[in-house]
């Protein structure tokens, strides 16, 4: 009962604004985009006039956070990425260790990387600054105390945005997870990197045992592949593509909002119903598809089926987002396992 994960670790520095902080900075609510030089000040700007909370955040991290909470088992989740040696790299530590993730962070001689998430109007706009989490080096994926780490997961997790930084750290891990029959566990994460980042993404494809993306990041994978834009059958061919996994075999998993998720084994495509919310009761959905993965993640390890695994997720996912930023309560109170209403398209 044990996962691996790695990323790019970044501080969120989390507020709600109003939307001229946006207009100011050309950015978009529940818009996810790599800082530009013109949006440097923002961070500055979003310490000095608004109340911030920091968050120990990047896409793979809150998951792996979100796993942990799960497990409730110290040290059952390990999480690995690049940092600065400042003052935000021990915010970041402090608070991404207090549910009992371990953490071994590579530490850089850049600045660690921070992102903006503006709250306005029930949604989120992201500008995220890799600094420091883009100058992951391969050779500490090597060494001991990683590897070690490595060796006891039963489960291993990346999301695509690591593809911008190290792909032949991810490529490693693929082929190790294949190696050593440990489930592989990729996260489209968006459309960029389906869109740009293609050749180191479907070098690692081969190997992921399942493959997480919302329906956005679907359709644009389909848009790549030349498949058409009907996500059932995007999910079918993908699913299909050659495997040189431990398993042999790949599953998919298409979120879809409010819409069922679908889960695709095969020729077969199961959709579950996500847990209604009155629209009064969402906070924040900055979060919501690392926790829906972190829930899943925490069931998997521990060899779980589908319906086990979706019901954790979707209650992760339902819990996060009526919460401000990727937060939960310190202690897990469990939630009680009930088959969700599973329909085979």
């Amino acid at each position: 009962m044990s996962v691996f994960g790695i990323g790019n670790p970044l501080l969120d520095i989390s507020s709600e604004v109003q939307s001229a902080l946006l207009e100011k900075y050309d950015l978009k609510n529940g818009n996810a985009i790599l800082a530009e030089d013109k949006h440097l000040p923002l961070y500055a700007e979003l310490e000095k006039e608004y109340p911030v909370s920091y968050i120990a955040g990047g896409s793979a991290q809150n998951t792996m956070r979100v796993c942990q909470w799960f497990l409730q088992k110290e040290n059952a989740v390990t999480y690995v990425g690049s940092v600065g040696t400042d003052a935000y790299a021990d915010t970041m530590h402090k608070e991404a260790t207090k549910g009992g993730m371990r953490v071994f962070y590579h530490k850089d001689t850049a600045a660690t990387g921070t992102c903006a998430v503006l709250i306005s109007d029930g949604d989120r706009s992201l500008v995220a600054n890799l600094s420091a989490a883009n100058n992951y080096q391969q050779s500490h994926f090597e060494t001991e105390e990683v590897q070690a780490a490595l060796k006891s997961a039963d489960v291993a997790y990346f999301a695509g945005f690591f593809l911008t930084v190290s792909p032949p750290t991810a490529l490693a891990l693929a082929k190790d997870c294949a190696a050593n029959k440990r489930t592989l566990a990729i996260n489209l994460a968006a459309p960029f990197i389906v869109q740009f980042f293609k050749d180191p993404l479907m070098d690692v494809f081969a190997y992921a045992d399942w493959v997480f993306g919302n329906e956005t990041e679907w359709a644009a994978f389909g848009e790549v592949q030349g498949w058409g834009s009907d996500l059932p059958t995007i999910g079918k061919k993908a699913a299909a593509l050659p495997s040189t996994s431990g398993s042999g075999s790949r599953i998919v998993v298409i979120t879809q909002g409010k819409e069922p998720t679908l889960v695709i084994r095969g020729d077969e495509v199961v959709a579950y119903p996500v847990i209604p919310l009155e629209p009064s009761q969402i906070v924040d959905v900055n979060g919501a598809g690392d926790s829906f993965v972190g829930g899943f993640l925490s069931e998997l390890c521990q060899g779980k089926d589908d319906a086990h695994c979706i019901a954790a997720a979707k209650h992760a996912a339902n819990l996060i987002i009526q919460q401000s930023g990727c937060t939960f309560p310190s202690a897990n109170p469990g939630y009680t396992f009930a088959a969700p209403e599973a329909k085979t398209l």
